[in-house]
């Protein structure tokens, strides 16, 4: 966990597949600890939210993380910023609960010993301490979620991006994640279309076509969001 400042920059960024425009001239600074983004499927949400740790890298224009520029030190902003998927079998790899937990802190602890009873005390951070010899895919879906997002805390990011988290889940465990995310220190960014997971947020992007067309609090922000999408 950390109680350092964090900063997300982008500046004037523009992005294309091909010949289509994904991002165009987006120019956003993102300190707040709880960050909402919204948008209808196609408008650019997860090709932002992946240059925030360098999945994506600009066209044009500049990702600036912790005064990090994403295309010069993607290595160093990895450290930096976590990223969870919507589907968390895309990021448990190994056979066991613990040992997806002692992959990640391979990175930062060499001895396999400490790296074992690291892992033990994340898991019971995380709800899962029962767990940790378990086969990973015989988890809940809400207890999957939480392993893929224990293994990226564990190294100690600042940043923590997570592409619609409770798309896979259902109310009980979509609940337990909210009231996870809840208690995170670091830096939290969340694109989702559950847009009551939003409500308590200090500020919320929408955007389209490319564009943020929307930056407010939470209520005006979804209130413009739940029209735009009703035209």
């Amino acid at each position: 966990m950390t109680d350092s400042p964090t900063s997300i920059v982008f500046d004037g960024v523009g992005h294309a597949f091909g010949d289509r425009v994904v991002l165009r001239e987006v120019s956003l600074t993102i300190p707040e600890r709880r960050v909402g983004i919204v948008g209808a499927n196609g408008s650019g949400k997860s090709t932002l939210a992946r240059m925030i740790n360098g999945l994506v890298l600009p066209d044009s224009g500049t990702v600036t993380v912790n005064g990090l520029d994403v295309r010069k030190n993607k290595r160093r902003v990895r450290r930096e910023v976590g990223f969870i998927f919507s589907d968390p079998d895309r990021q448990i790899i190994m056979p066991t609960v613990a040992e997806d937990i002692e992959l990640s802190l391979s990175r930062i602890v060499a001895d396999k010993a400490e790296r074992r009873a690291r892992a033990h005390e994340v898991l019971a951070d995380f709800g899962l301490a029962g767990h940790a010899d378990q086969p990973a895919h015989q988890l809940s879906g809400g207890q999957k979620q939480l392993l893929a997002l224990a293994a990226v805390m564990v190294v100690g990011p600042s940043i923590l991006v997570a592409d619609e988290p409770t798309t896979m889940l259902d109310l009980r465990n979509s609940l337990m994640l909210r009231t996870t995310f809840a208690a995170l220190s670091e830096q939290l960014v969340v694109l989702t279309h559950d847009l009551e997971m939003l409500d308590d947020f200090e500020r919320v992007l929408v955007l389209d076509d490319g564009r943020v067309v929307a930056d407010d609090e939470p209520a005006p922000a979804l209130a413009y969001y739940r029209d735009l999408m009703s035209r």
